[in-house]
């Protein structure tokens, strides 16, 4: 399928969207996540059929969208309503008919705003490697209980500053281990050659984050607890610090429950109950000193926490269905491509708005 970029002015920030397909198409909705933008869908949109309406963002401070302040005090909600005013827009969504989303990481976590707050506006739901409906780190059980009452260990603080420091110089080398090619390589995929041609334009969405206190990472707080740092308050770490995030009872209380299809690598290394990036678990490996042992400050149960909230959905009038790929990591659309252009496609299909 072929795209094109537009300018679009919603909420009062420029927002880029990338299109493609036909207008009187099926819509389908593609959400991408932390540190990195619409293009990050590529490997997936070339596989999809003319005969769909592809409409995919770049989340503000991601990609060509402008870099506008995020409050982290509303969770995810700045993106959510972004995307929101773009589901209104008849020149992106011709059709007024409900759409199917497909959401990476913390996309998910902007989905799950969505489907939350306006009801019948979709009619399936993939989510990809999905953030934890209680946030990312920071909570000890399937509930989503608070490890500490400071949130320690979660939000702008918990970023490697080289990493950080990386991404605003521009930086394409693979020369160390905070670089973002090396992060891309080891951390978004297990295969770095999965990759493969389209390493150099992944890349770039990587290196298209806005980086400062108010967008990636954010701001933070010192606290007590270990490690010493908790959330703030701006920013997009901190969005999803527990103290902002936790949609679990929003998501389940839905009025209108679209089937999910929920795809995830089995050696995701940024979302999982052994996740690299929770420095709880990061404590547990002697990586960050000084951590207090699991009984006080266990890794976050994240993909538990994920299958313990979607039970409940189900039990509430929902479904779902759980697709776990063997050594892929944590972009399945760019290690199984075709796998996951099915399972969209099937869901396409079955909502009634068949390609052609």
């Amino acid at each position: 399928m072929e795209t094109r970029n537009l300018s679009v002015q919603a909420r009062g920030i420029t927002q880029n969207v990338l299109v493609g397909g036909a207008e009187d198409a099926a819509p389908v909705l593609l959400v991408h996540g932390n540190c990195s933008s619409a293009d990050f869908w590529l490997p997936l949109v070339r596989r999809l059929p003319d005969g769909l309406r592809i409409v995919a963002p770049d989340l503000r401070g991601y990609g060509r969208s402008q870099a506008a302040p995020v409050d982290a005090t509303r969770g995810l909600r700045d993106f959510a309503d972004d995307v929101a005013a773009l589901l209104d827009d008849r020149d992106l969504f011709p059709l007024d008919v409900p759409v199917v989303v497909a959401a990476h990481s913390m996309g998910c976590g902007v989905v799950m705003h969505l489907l939350a707050e306006h009801p019948g506006r979709f009619s399936a739901v993939l989510l990809e490697a999905p953030l934890s409906p209680y946030g990312f780190g920071g909570t000890r059980d399937l509930e989503g209980t608070p490890t500490t009452a400071d949130y320690a260990g979660t939000g702008g603080g918990t970023a490697n500053p080289d990493f950080v420091a990386r991404i605003q110089s521009g930086d394409r080398s693979a020369e160390a281990p905070t670089s973002p090619l090396t992060v891309l390589r080891s951390a978004y995929v297990a295969d770095p050659a999965s990759l493969g041609e389209d390493e150099a334009l992944l890349l770039d969405t990587v290196l298209s984050t806005a980086i400062g206190e108010d967008n990636y990472p954010g701001d933070f707080k010192p606290v007590t607890s270990w490690p010493g740092v908790g959330p703030g308050d701006r920013g997009v770490l901190n969005t999803m610090a527990p103290s902002h995030f936790n949609v679990a009872t929003d998501l389940i209380d839905a009025r209108a429950k679209p089937p999910i299809v929920w795809v995830r690598g089995d050696k995701d290394a940024i979302v999982s109950d052994t996740s690299l990036f929770d420095l709880a678990y990061l404590g547990s490996l002697d990586v960050v000193p000084g951590w207090p042992g699991a009984e006080l400050c266990p890794p976050q149960p994240m993909v538990g926490q994920t299958r313990a909230v979607l039970d409940r959905y189900a039990e509430q009038g929902g479904s779902y269905r759980e697709v776990v790929y063997d050594n892929c990591g944590h972009s399945p659309h760019i290690e199984r491509p075709a796998e996951v252009t099915a399972e969209l496609l099937n869901l396409v299909n079955a909502g009634g708005g068949r390609a052609h």
